[in-house]
């Protein structure tokens, strides 16, 4: 399914980018990783087997940047039939602890403005391959979530942007997929830009493994399927904001005050 694929995925040094280019190489892709740490890069790229990697340092919350990156994968790669807007960061703060609200700028910047960004600049070549657009969204694109409402308001965003894109490349051959994770032990709860509370350990350790995120994504990409939310929970939550939403308000409050 894989075999020969040109794919360029963001936010790639770390957790689910990362694992997702090994896990796409191991099946003859052919990928150029981006995130704005080129060590780290080149570090993934060394665990790459299979088919073939090449890193293009890129901070995806500068337009340019994102221009040049989709400009190198091309170069490097002949052309482009994946882009998967990966890359995020996060927060951990009620907004009345926020004292900069820089902070909410940069997480539209990078969360929202950078999968456009990038978006705009491969289209034509994915509507020229038929390709296919990957969106890594979250859960809290679909649900208030608190403590992270800079982070949920940017995925909202992402989620609206990719949705109404893809009506409008309805018959271009180019698909549109929006992948909503529920809580993964990755490292953006340690790299956020504002936390009022250390990482809780003990509910880290009972998130969802990133391996088993990135299968359910490659199954995704594979099936070029228009939407995924993982977790049985977030599926009821979602299922339960319909006719209930005041009970979920209360139970996303509760479990955020297990897992913050």
């Amino acid at each position: 399914m894989f075999q020969g694929k040109r794919i360029v995925i963001t936010g790639a040094s770390t957790g689910i980018g990362a694992e997702l280019a090994v896990a796409l190489t191991a099946r003859g892709a052919r990928v150029v990783v981006a995130a704005r740490t080129t060590k780290a890069l080149e570090e993934v790229v060394a665990r790459c087997k299979g088919g073939e990697a090449h890193a293009v340092a890129c901070d995806v919350s500068e337009k340019e940047q994102c221009r040049a990156l989709i400009e190198q994968a091309v170069q490097k790669l002949g052309g482009l039939d994946v882009l998967v807007n990966n890359a995020g960061i996060s927060m951990r703060a009620r907004f009345d602890e926020v004292t900069d609200l820089a902070v909410f700028e940069q997480l539209i910047r990078v969360n929202y403005l950078g999968a456009v960004y990038c978006t705009h600049f491969a289209l034509d070549e994915l509507k020229r391959s038929k390709g296919h657009l990957v969106a890594i969204s979250s859960v809290t694109g679909k649900l208030g979530i608190p403590t992270r409402t800079g982070y949920v308001a940017s995925k909202h965003a992402m989620n609206g942007f990719f949705d109404a894109l893809r009506v409008e490349l309805m018959g271009s051959g180019v698909d549109v997929s929006v992948i909503c994770p529920g809580p993964v032990a990755t490292d953006i709860r340690s790299k956020v830009l504002v936390a009022t509370k250390p990482v809780n350990e003990e509910a880290e350790a009972k998130m969802m493994s990133v391996h088993e995120c990135v299968q359910i994504i490659v199954d995704a990409m594979a099936g070029r399927r228009r939407e995924v939310v993982m977790g049985g929970s977030a599926k009821l939550a979602l299922w339960l904001k319909l006719i209930a939403p005041g009970v979920v308000d209360r139970r996303v409050a509760g479990i955020t005050k297990r897992i913050s």
